[in-house]
């Protein structure tokens, strides 16, 4: 039960870690994925932009880190889940990872826009293009259409183990296919990524991975149902006797 505990107080840290470094990723890479001259504004801005790529691979391992350290106690219950929920996990991080490298190719575009003496502008927008569009289609296949499939099998799981409260478990349930159905409405053009209706869609997502946090810091998990029972019919049992 001891390790148990440390096992929920590091899913926990992970969790909130991923989380609030995917948030300071997108903000520090404003100044060449939203900036309408960002040929020239994004080696402007090299250190911010390569701070934001920084962050973003924290939550990568962060992300990749949550399904590992699950992994065996899911296991118990639906291994063939629990295999599943680590390879989502692990595809949810590989998106994000190209997208990182998009937006690092886009800095080296960038780069060499400033430094050529004379540029052909309409070449090196076609190339930014292309990096930008490349990153927005990883953005949403990657933290939206992928994390409703693994916060899909991650609640399922922690509904059917019992480890936390059942109502975190239906937070996460309904968070994921909000956000699959956002990734979804993005895809066919109905809603754009950044926008009103996107968010409304992601919030219950959030709100569960961060009520599942600060559960697993403070309270960790609950005690297995299983070794519940097992603990009443001993001593049922030994009353009898």
């Amino acid at each position: 039960m001891s390790a148990n505990q440390t096992t929920a107080k590091i899913v926990g840290v992970l969790f909130i870690l991923a989380a609030v470094t995917s948030v300071i990723g997108l903000l520090l890479y404003d100044p060449i994925l939203h900036h309408p001259d960002y040929l020239t504004n994004g080696y402007a801005n090299k250190n911010q932009v390569i701070s934001g790529a920084l962050f973003e691979l924290i939550l990568v391992c962060s992300a990749i880190g949550t399904s590992i350290m699950l992994y065996p106690l899911f296991r118990k219950h639906s291994e063939t889940i629990a295999l599943g929920y680590v390879c989502f996990r692990f595809l949810e991080a590989v998106l994000i990872t190209v997208g990182v490298l998009s937006v690092l190719a886009l800095l080296t575009l960038s780069q060499d826009f400033v430094n050529a003496p004379a540029p052909d502008a309409s070449s090196y927008r076609a190339s930014g293009t292309l990096l930008t569009a490349i990153h927005d289609w990883t953005f949403m296949l990657g933290p939206n259409f992928m994390l409703g499939i693994n916060t899909m099998m991650c609640s399922y799981l922690l509904y059917k183990s019992r480890l936390v409260p059942r109502f975190i478990s239906y937070m996460g349930l309904t968070g994921a296919v909000l956000i699959f159905i956002a990734a979804l409405l993005e895809m066919y053009g109905v809603i754009l990524q950044l926008s009103a209706w996107g968010a409304v869609l992601a919030i219950p997502v959030a709100l569960y991975e961060m009520t599942l946090a600060v559960w697993l810091l403070v309270k960790g998990f609950n005690a297995a149902p299983k070794m519940k029972e097992e603990y009443s019919g001993q001593s049922a049992l030994e009353t009898y006797t």
